[in-house]
């Protein structure tokens, strides 16, 4: 099939199974797609077991495989889904929460890759570096997973900027931790030696920086010259491209730089959605960008969610990798559960936190597809497959019961916010 037929097949399947979700489930958007597609991948798969003559699930799996969903995400739609995210998040709203958000997109990151790392390779006895890159993978919440739900929530302002804000940050960060320990993991000599070596260890530190300040630096750039010629123009039509150009040529100038893409659509956006909405933009201005980008999101998200649903034709499930995913959901708890404590244990004695923060950010760290690309990019490799079986549970748990159950309980923890 050719890109346009792959992309028209998506759109559609998107808007019938969005349909369906609607009039029937009448759950949150993006979570009711992945369900009906879930559940239309197991149809599939069942009727090819009892049919087998027919081949329907080799037919299905050979074109969700040509998709290649790691690098339609990583490449294409993940600058757009985080310069939308980010245009909604105010730096204003930000203030208050910086360095609670700060903590948890670094040392949060931090401590939970190395526990979800250490505690995969005691699960499964694999190599701990590469038990370490599953650790990176898994540990960033995804925004595009807990911005969706978070517009459907209605949750109090000060934690929802609390979630939103280190969704877009830790993403960032936990995506150049993985490019870091994956350069580690595979790019050595093969023997381990990546991390006794103390040049590939300072490499890995120096590839740290430069993909996080020089993206962060690179989107504060854009934005800004962006601004100030938005400042010049009063013609809606115009604006909304210029925004467009931003996220699409920033993203990929970023890839061409060897900085980190995600966190410079991040800081573009917000810039943009700040300063931008409130100094270079008229009213009318703002109600199309605003409404463009509301309208490119929830299209997006439609589209990946839909993806993550069938995706389950990519991944080999057997009784050791069931199990380890069982037990990878637990751990990932307990790291995400890491994340979020620790940085606010150390923040108690200087500002207050409603009692029950720690647990509603720890339910609410949903893991999406950001994970699964991650999974997909990896070389091929013994451990590949189960990393990609583990990391695929995680993920269908925390939207789907995660997703459905944050908002109340949120709602019934948080009472002042």
């Amino acid at each position: 099939m050719t890109l346009l037929q792959i992309a028209s097949l998506l759109i559609v399947l998107a808007a019938v199974f969005g349909t369906v979700n609607y009039l029937f489930l009448r759950l949150p958007s993006a979570i009711g797609i992945l369900i009906v597609a879930f559940a239309a991948s197991l149809c599939v798969l069942v009727l090819d077991a009892v049919f087998p003559a027919a081949g329907m699930a080799d037919q299905v799996r050979a074109l969700v495989t040509g998709i290649d969903f790691d690098e339609t995400l990583l490449e294409g739609m993940l600058g757009l889904l985080l310069f939308a995210g980010a245009l909604h998040v105010k730096i204003s709203d930000l203030k208050s929460e910086w360095l609670i958000v700060l903590l948890m997109a670094t040392l949060g990151v931090a401590l939970s890759t190395v526990i979800a790392g250490v505690g995969f390779a005691l699960i499964t006895g694999m190599p701990i570096l590469i038990a370490l890159v599953f650790g990176a993978l898994i540990s960033p919440t995804d925004p595009v997973a807990v911005l969706g739900v978070l517009r459907e929530a209605n949750l109090r302002k000060s934690l929802e900027t609390k979630i939103a804000g280190e969704s877009l940050f830790n993403d960032g960060v936990g995506y150049v931790v993985f490019l870091v320990l994956t350069g580690l993991a595979f790019g050595g000599s093969g023997h381990g030696a990546g991390a006794e070596d103390g040049s590939a260890v300072a490499d890995a530190a120096l590839l740290f920086v430069q993909e996080a300040a020089g993206g962060a630096a690179l989107g504060l750039v854009l934005g800004f010259v962006t601004f100030r010629v938005m400042r010049r123009i009063d013609d809606y039509a115009l604006e909304v491209l210029l925004t467009l150009a931003l996220a699409f040529g920033g993203y990929e100038l970023a890839i061409l730089l060897h900085v980190s893409a995600p966190i410079m659509a991040v800081c573009a956006g917000l810039l943009i959605g700040d300063v931008g909405h409130r100094d270079a933009m008229s009213a009318q201005t703002r109600r199309y960008v605003d409404a463009f980008w509301t309208l490119i999101d929830e299209i997006l998200n439609a589209v990946l969610f839909l993806m993550i649903g069938f995706e389950v034709f990519a991944v080999a499930f057997g009784i050791d990798a069931l199990i380890a995913g069982v037990l990878g959901i637990g751990l990932s708890l307990i790291a995400r559960f890491a994340a979020v404590a620790v940085p606010v244990t150390l923040l108690r004695p200087f500002r207050g936190f409603s009692p029950g923060v720690v647990r509603v950010m720890t339910w609410g760290g949903l893991k999406g597809g950001i994970s699964v690309a991650l999974a997909l990019s990896l070389p091929e490799g013994e451990w590949k497959p189960l990393i990609l079986t583990v990391t695929y549970m995680i993920v269908l748990f925390s939207i789907v019961v995660q997703g459905l159950t944050v908002a109340p309980l949120a709602r019934r923890l948080t009472p002042e916010g």
